[in-house]
């Protein structure tokens, strides 16, 4: 079992100003032990965070990308011998008092799961909110692909609240830098036999306009991205799992 004493929470940062601090307070609610990796924050968040001293604050001093910033929170976890590691987004669209149950959910039934992945479309709330189109028809698109190259049954490729076994961490090589590395994790975590369930979680989006960085704003170029993370990703296991490889060359 997890000791509710030996788990991280980490979020990963970058120029979270309006919603930095608003956030913090409500997962400290729910957690003791806190990281924050600002990711080469530009506006006021950094000087924010000098403000604060109930959390571990890690930095980079340039914005290297959500998948770095998650790398550093992964080593971290590894470093301080942590059970277990919960990310979850300082946008505001997560929900800190789901932390608890995340962390429950590593042991379900007697079953010890090394992933617990939110999902968004698992079951639908009545708070929830619809996703902006492009991103949904990507979302499903690239859940159905991986779903079928490397028999998994996700409903949400991309919600970035989760719950992960430390121990099974060491097992991942995670490289990507950008928001295209849950991609990379899943395959390395299919190849791996990692034990993965998902979790219903509240879709929830702000009105505000959010970027995934220079020409990634356009859906059409974001997927082509996402299809060279997979193919990159599928290659690198291709020893390990040859399987992968050979569904990928497929065109599935």
């Amino acid at each position: 079992m997890i000791e509710m004493s030996n788990w991280i929470v980490a979020l990963p940062i970058f120029n979270e100003e309006a919603h930095v601090n608003s956030v913090l307070d409500e997962v400290l609610r729910y957690a003791t032990d806190v990281v924050v990796i600002d990711d080469g924050s530009t506006d006021p968040t950094p000087e924010i965070l000098r403000t604060r001293n109930d959390m571990t604050v890690l930095t980079h001093p340039d914005n290297r990308g959500y998948g770095a910033a998650l790398q550093t929170a992964f080593e971290y976890a590894i470093k301080q011998n942590a059970d277990a590691i919960v990310t979850i987004d300082c946008d505001g669209q997560h929900q800190p008092q789901i932390i608890p149950q995340l962390i429950e959910q590593l042991d379900k039934e007697g079953i010890e799961f090394d992933i617990v992945s939110g999902s968004r479309y698992l079951e639908e709330f009545t708070s929830d909110k619809a996703a902006p189109e492009d991103r949904r028809r990507i979302n499903v698109e690239i859940t159905r692909q991986l779903n079928q190259q490397l028999n998994l049954h996700l409903t949400d490729t991309f919600c970035g609240f989760k719950a992960y076994r430390v121990s099974a961490l060491k097992k991942l090589r995670i490289t990507e830098p950008g928001y295209a590395m849950p991609l990379q994790l899943w395959i390395q975590a299919a190849c791996a036999k990692l034990k993965i369930v998902e979790f219903p979680v509240p879709r929830i989006y702000l009105e505000e306009e959010r970027s995934f960085g220079g020409s990634l704003d356009d859906a059409a170029r974001r997927m082509v991205h996402y299809q060279q993370v997979i193919a990159k990703a599928l290659e690198e296991v291709s020893s390990d799992c040859p399987g992968f490889s050979a569904l990928q060359k497929t065109g599935v």
